[in-house]
């Protein structure tokens, strides 16, 4: 058993293992033999921890779905529920949603409704049930021509899709349009750019037409990782956070739709798992879910998104220093690790536990005893299934692709939690060359205990252990090496998002005249319009955009748009004035804001080119303000 042997050999094997691999490693190394043994003895340690903990945990029992269970729950999470059953009338909704997809993104839907539809009709009917893999057999069939449009459906929705494209007035949003092929074709594109304006399965289907039979499955994890980057956007880049909670709500939709359609374009089976419900603990530090941990910490620490406990764990290995050898490879003493837990539990809150005596490998333990112990992955049960399966995408781009969609459906508590996680981790890796742990040490290390959960099965985990193990480090690696990378909304979304809204306004707006309402309104509007306005807000000339700050400055500015003219420039403006607000505020959490129009807020990175954004969302208004108010 692999477990006496690392016992025996305990000292021995770290020093070979670590000074082979590491001078033979840069940071970003292939995944050989030798360096797993990392990945083992972590389990090893797991596994002892786990031994000495007597009360034992209740497994998470992950349901196997019904036929058409999973599709109903896809098209409920989608925001499409009303494609069917009772409340398929009251599809209006969904009718402007489904306008502003993709060809690909329209497929991934089509698909889950008829499976969806058949299995109704056979319930009904009650006929045998096929398998569910003969309907999945009979859509692949077709699955080829999607790509090209020649599918009638398909040919017959992008119509209509133009049509309304056509039919609006104002700004255009690209999405998977024939225009869009040919900007494909055009782009000429660094291997390592990642594209954030066209839809990545439409890249996918595109990359798929042009070498069919060459696309080599799994993305292989012995190359060294590529230095991806993302070329400048001029009307900004979107990130986690910048957006409102309402079009959030519609990103998620757009992302696991999109992901969908990704996997279904690459031929690799996307599925969320769900879980049982099962009792967990309602206070506490270790084993409580992150919802109720965050929800007990913000009495104490108001607005706050990381676990308390978390925070304090970090902040105390890094007080240490990060130099030290082999920090988070080599495990604390379990029986010590064990009681400060305990001790965490009684004191942690009340805030007499002492952190002085705290030493490092131990709180290291203890960081990650506190990401295995929680009652659901912090990569969520979901799609934990589904960060795994990254590695058998065939290339790295749509790995990191996946990556990012996968991290934009992971709920706040999680992504906010895993991001402070990474960053950590990166901050551990930038001392490698005195601590040892390069990004794959890191990695491979880390991987167990983000990826072997103790709900899932231990069994299937035991079969394939070897290739999970290889696998998972790796997307471990691609997490922490371009963790600023997935957190980027990509710009194809943001424009689905205002292509949505844009189309909810010409619908509210339809609405409203059919009520005859529309006189009536307007006098009001006008009447509240001329009390609002200052004399110098009327006419704002062309070219000119007014921008209000009402938190540091009574008055607004107006602003000449010019070609170079950015939003950090805008903000430097408001800045330079000498009123009193201005003097408590910290330039770095000072940002302009896009507010209304086809979008309902977003937070501006400083270096968007104004004009360009402008023409992207003429009606949108334009705020200065802290990122707190």
């Amino acid at each position: 058993r692999r477990s006496g042997q690392y016992t025996m050999n305990h000292d021995h094997s770290k020093k070979t293992t670590d000074g082979a691999s590491f001078d033979r490693s840069g940071s970003q190394d292939s995944l050989d033999e030798l360096s797993m043994d990392d990945y083992w003895k972590e389990l090893e340690n797991i596994h002892e921890t786990r031994g000495n903990n007597h009360e034992e945990r209740v497994a998470l029992v992950v349901k196997e779905p019904d036929e058409g269970e999973l599709e109903e729950e896809w098209l409920k999470e989608a925001g499409l529920s009303n494609l069917f059953g009772e409340s398929s009338g009251d599809s209006l909704e969904s009718v402007v949603f489904l306008s502003t997809l993709t060809r690909t993104q329209k497929a991934a839907v089509e698909k889950r409704v008829e499976t969806v539809t058949q299995t109704m009709r056979k319930k009904n009917k009650q006929h045998q049930i096929p398998d569910v893999r003969d309907i999945f057999r009979l859509q692949n069939d077709s699955k080829g021509k999607v790509c090209d449009g020649s599918e009638p459906s398909t040919a017959r929705t992008s119509e209509n899709k133009n049509e309304t494209q056509d039919g609006t007035k104002g700004p255009k949003f690209s999405l998977g349009t024939d225009e869009q092929k040919s900007l494909l074709e055009d782009m000429p594109v660094l291997d390592t750019d990642i594209n954030l304006e066209i839809p990545f399965a439409e890249q996918a289907a595109n990359l798929k037409d042009k070498s069919v039979g060459k696309m080599c499955k799994g993305g292989g994890g012995d190359t060294l990782l590529p230095n991806f980057r993302l070329p400048k956007d001029k009307t900004g880049t979107t990130k986690i956070g910048d957006l409102a909670p309402q079009d959030m709500k519609k990103v998620y939709s757009l992302a696991l739709i999109e992901l969908t359609a990704l996997y279904d374009i690459l031929g690799t089976e996307f599925k969320q798992q769900k879980a049982v419900k099962i009792k967990t603990k309602d206070s506490g530090l270790f084993g409580v879910p992150l919802t109720v941990l965050l929800e007990q910490d913000q009495k104490k620490v108001p607005g706050t998104k990381i676990p308390l406990i978390f925070q304090k764990l970090i902040a105390q290995i890094e007080e240490a220093t990060l130099e030290t050898e082999g920090l988070l490879r080599i495990p604390g003493v379990a029986t010590r690790v064990k009681s400060l837990c305990q001790e965490l539990e009684a004191k942690f809150y009340e805030g007499t536990f002492n952190w002085e005596n705290v030493k490092q490998h131990d709180a290291a333990s203890l960081l990650k005893l506190f990401i295995r112990e929680l009652p659901q992955p912090l990569l969520t049960v979901e799609y934990l299934k589904a960060f795994q399966d990254v590695q058998n995408l065939p290339t790295k781009k749509q790995q990191l692709q996946a990556l990012n969609l996968l991290v934009l459906l992971l709920p706040e508590a999680n992504r906010d939690t895993l991001k402070v996680l990474l960053e950590f981790l990166q901050r551990v890796i930038d001392h490698r060359d005195k601590n040892k742990m390069t990004l794959k040490n890191v990695a491979m290390v880390m991987a167990p205990n983000l990826f072997t959960f103790h709900g899932f099965g231990s069994k299937t985990i035991e079969q394939s252990e070897f290739v999970m193990a290889a696998g998972t480090a790796n997307v471990m690696r691609f997490m922490i090496q371009y963790q600023k990378l997935l957190w980027t909304i990509p710009k194809f979304i943001v424009n689905q998002v205002r292509k949505q809204n844009t189309e909810h306004q010409k619908k509210e707006k339809k609405d409203k005249a059919m009520k005859k309402l529309l006189k009536k309104m307007a006098y009001d509007r006008e009447k509240h319009e001329k009390q609002e306005k200052t004399p110098n807000d009327a006419d704002v000339p062309q070219g000119v955009i007014r921008v209000q700050a009402p938190h540091l400055s009574k008055v607004s500015m107006a602003i000449q748009l010019t070609e170079e003219l950015k939003a950090g420039d805008i903000v430097a403006r408001f800045l330079s004035q000498k009123s009193g607000n201005v003097q408590t505020l910290k330039k770095e959490e000072v940002f302009l804001y896009e507010i209304g129009g086809n979008i309902g807020e977003r937070c501006l990175d400083d270096d968007t080119y104004m004009k360009d954004l402008y023409q992207l969302n003429p009606n949108a208004e334009w705020v200065v303000k802290s990122k707190q108010s």
